[in-house]
């Protein structure tokens, strides 16, 4: 296969006005913003799918030359860690069971994620699902922004960085692709995907795509994961300029257990701590097994635990989205952009439950963390027993969105526009019960769709709330060029308003999360409030958050090759769900009723070099990082909630360089370096004598980020042979925010400055180095044509054993926190065959 060895001789032949820069943005406004003329007819976009754009951001470009030389199906979350900054944490080498993502040390659920501009964090949350992704062989380009958005960016989630990738555009002439996968641990994948061409006279074309995969976890002797997608996209041309309607459709059902987390401890044999060595990965759960039957009149029958270990939990997910995308040239220089989407969302996270039969108090209901029925639920006559349930936090999800964007080209050097963003999601949380089988299986892993009642015929649930998420949002950029186009300016402005509009059906029993349930409109509320005076009711809060985020940005290019830029920004976070619920626990008008937002202010400054051989770009970045929330474990309730840790400061250097230097082989080096900096101890509460309880932070790194990375990658081409290898060494990372030990068991205060018990593990994990191999085989001498060819993949080359995800927070109050095994050495084939 050739190896781009035509594309720099390609790209000088064409007649410079035709060149363009390719999409590296979000919604079709700010893709066609912008597109830039390239101005030397000689020089390449990028270095084997490599690229560093030629703008004022710190911004990072892989396209699909690099994406499918992954693993099949691979999320494209583990495909950014070549990204200097990124780190991704895979749960398997297949990306369908999730995994942990940071950005210059910002969590996932501070990072903005979209797919055509869509925003794909959960709506309540933030969260990022890696498993849920759109499958690789349709994602035209992935682009990472550094510590900044986009100023059309539709998202209340965006202190850290932006992730966007983008769709393929449907094939101008009929083509199939099938794809056939299969790899160990029993995985087997299909993907096929049909272009129609050009199937009307005004060029109308459209793709449909779908695909199945399924595999054993790695770990232990229980759970599959399946996962099934389909894709569609119609593309519909209008006149020469680049005007055009496209319409897409998403869908992917995941149905997967939890597996390979375990207690991050170095004492205790697997499964109850981590392994201490690459054969200790494997172990057994309670599994097959039979729930407890016992029925017997007058006797108290308890549960055996069958079917309650965390590995048995399911995490299944239907998502699905339908995106426009529109552009019309309304006069010579005016040009509108118009991208709608509708998002639905159904999933939970498995879970169960001893559910009793007795009442609690007097009443039935969800109280204190357990289902209380008032009826005999295993038919022996009385209401002394215990029973196992389904018992997972429900979420569904209903989210419109309109992104629109009206630029106008005031001069050739100038150009502003204006946008208007809207994004209104429905989030439904609640967490009704179901049966299980007497294998410990569910009925229904949904138990929403048939859920169970208790004796007055309410449906029990451990949480039952409504929220609109509501972002309305107003933006204006300006960009000019002066000097001949040496210095190119950018100046950018939104405005975003967030509404919260929150609905508590359940009263709120501490800001760690409990609630008690009874169901909406129910009388047992009054009777429950009476006996409770002090206990926040069911109620209705509505928060509102604005901001003026500026965004401003200088590029200076001496020549064609070497550019020097520099970029401020402001991000904004309001509080997730979860936080605002907690603080239903105070009286709406107390100040811890309402938590502030998080706000960065972002300084990048760097310097760029691009040749049709060499793709280099370093830059150094600064963030003032304000207000940001931590989570913190309260030993008393055994839950964690929300504190402030007030400023952090966080600063490094990010740096990569793509080189190819003959047609048949491209090098590639990246690396960052990370420092952060808490800068206070954080108060807690005060002892009884008055003096302050505070957590150690002050001075020390956040948790859960390596200080560096650093890695590379080599791929070369011999006839029909191609063969790549990618390497990455990341560095250890704290588990606290107080940079303290593990300890084994619970300090006698919520702010620890030493170990209570013994260290059962540092207070850093272990760098790693993660290798990968790939090797493909192009199929075409032997007349099978161009595109067909047989791909081998080697996930974790020298099987390594390392901390994976793991949750990070404030400090240790509790047992040591569960963390998953990095994904061991995983072999995969995969066939291609296209037309």
């Amino acid at each position: 296969m050739k190896f781009r060895q035509t594309l720099t001789a390609s790209v000088a032949l064409l007649p410079v006005a035709l060149l363009s820069a390719p999409a590296f943005a979000q919604s079709t406004g700010s893709v066609d913003f912008d597109d830039e003329i390239v101005v030397t007819g000689a020089r390449a976009t990028d270095v084997a799918g490599i690229q560093s754009p030629d703008t004022s951001k710190a911004k990072s470009v892989l396209g699909q030359e690099v994406i499918a030389r992954q693993n099949p199906g691979q999320t494209i979350l583990d495909t950014i860690n070549l990204v200097p900054g990124v780190v991704f944490t895979n749960n398997d080498a297949y990306g369908s069971s999730g995994g942990q993502l940071t950005i210059r040390g910002f969590s996932a659920d501070r990072i903005s994620l979209t797919f055509d501009g869509v925003p794909l964090n959960d709506s309540g949350n933030y969260a990022i699902y890696s498993n849920q992704q759109l499958d690789p062989e349709l994602i035209e380009q992935v682009n990472v922004n550094l510590g900044t958005t986009d100023v059309d960016s539709p998202t209340a989630a965006a202190t850290g960085s932006t992730v966007n990738y983008r769709t393929r555009t449907p094939g101008e002439d009929f083509g199939v692709q099938l794809s056939g996968s299969a790899g160990e641990f029993k995985f087997f994948r299909i993907f096929g995907m049909v272009d129609t061409g050009e199937f009307t006279p005004w060029g109308t074309r459209a793709f449909i795509s779908a695909s199945t995969a399924s595999n054993d976890n790695p770990f232990n002797n229980y759970g599959r994961v399946e996962k099934q997608q389909y894709n569609a996209r119609i593309w519909q041309p209008i006149g020469d300029n680049g005007d055009f309607v496209s319409v897409a459709g998403h869908y992917n059902e995941n149905r997967n257990n939890f597996f390979g987390s375990v207690s991050l401890r170095n004492d205790r044999d697997v499964p109850s701590g981590f392994p201490q060595s690459k054969d200790e990965r494997e172990y057994d759960i309670n599994y097959p097994c039979t729930v407890s039957t016992a029925a017997t009149p007058g006797v108290a029958d308890l549960t055996n635990g069958c079917g309650t270990e965390f590995d048995r939990r399911y995490n299944p997910s239907n998502t699905g989205n339908i995106r426009g995308a529109s552009r019309f040239t309304l006069t010579e220089g005016v040009i509108l952009t118009v991208d709608p989407s509708y998002q639905y969302v159904k999933a939970n996270g498995g879970g169960t439950v001893n559910a009793r039969e007795r009442l609690q108090n007097g009443l039935s209901g969800y109280i204190g963390g357990r289902p209380y029925f008032g009826m005999d639920l295993n038919g022996d006559g009385d209401l002394l027993d215990e029973v196992t349930m389904l018992a997972p936090s429900q979420t569904q999800t209903h989210r419109y969105g309109v992104i629109a964007n009206l630029r106008w080209d005031i001069a050739d050097n100038h150009s502003v526009r204006v946008g208007f963003t809207y994004d209104r999601a429905r989030h439904r949380q609640t967490g009704q019960v179901g049966q299980l089988q007497l294998n410990g299986e569910p009925f229904d892993v949904f138990p929403v769709n048939d859920p169970e009642v208790d004796v007055t015929g309410a449906v029990l649930q451990k949480r039952d709330r409504l929220s609109y998420a509501i972002l309305t949002q107003l933006s204006g950029e300006y960009r000019g060029e002066f000097a001949d186009g040496r210095l190119v300016t950018t100046l950018g402005i939104r405005a975003p308003w967030f509404k919260r509009d929150l609905n508590n059906y359940c009263f709120t029993t501490s800001d760690t999360g409990f609630v008690d349930c009874f169901g909406q409109g129910d009388p047992r509320n009054a009777v429950y409030a009476a006996a409770n005076p002090t206990v926040q009711g069911p109620q209705q809060r509505i928060l509102k958050y604005d901001d003026i985020l500026p965004n401003v940005g200088l590029l200076f290019k001496p020549n064609n090759q070497f550019s020097i830029f520099a970029n401020y920004s402001k991000g904004l976070q309001v509080p997730g769900t979860d936080a605002l619920y907690n603080s239903f626990f105070f009286a709406p008008d107390t100040a811890s009723a309402r938590p502030e937002p998080e706000t960065t202010d972002n300084f990048d400054l760097g310097v760029r070099y691009r040749t049709g051989q060499i793709q280099a770009q370093v830059s150094g970045w600064f963030t003032k990082y304000d207000n940001r929330l931590a989570s913190a474990y309260d030993p008393i309730t055994d839950r964690n909630l929300y504190r402030n840790l007030g400023r952090v400061d966080k600063y490094g250097i990010d740096g990569s360089i793509a080189w190819q230097p003959l047609p048949q082989l491209a090098l590639y080096v990246f690396g960052s370096y990370l420092e952060s900096e808490i800068k206070d101890d954080l108060l807690l509460d005060v002892d009884g004598a008055g003096n302050p309880i505070v957590s150690p932070t002050k001075g020390k790194r956040e948790a859960g980020a390596p200080s560096y990375t650093f890695g590379g990658s080599a791929r070369g081409t011999l006839g029909p042979v191609e063969l790549g290898v990618t390497a990455k060494r990341t560095g250890g990372r704290y588990v606290y925010d107080t940079n303290l030990p593990i300890c084994s068991s619970t300090p006698a205060t919520t702010a620890p400055a030493t170990c209570a018990g013994t260290i059962v593990y540092p207070a850093k994990t272990n760098p790693y180095w993660l290798v990968n191999l790939d090797a493909r085989l192009n199929l075409e001498f032997l007349g099978l044509g161009e595109k067909t060819h047989f791909q081998v993949n080697v996930y974790n080359l020298f099987d390594k054993l390392y901390v994976g995800s793991f949750p990070t927070s404030l400090s240790q109050a509790g047992s040591p926190p569960f963390a998953q095994i990095g994904a061991p050495r995983t072999i995969s084939g995969t066939l291609t065959v296209a037309f």
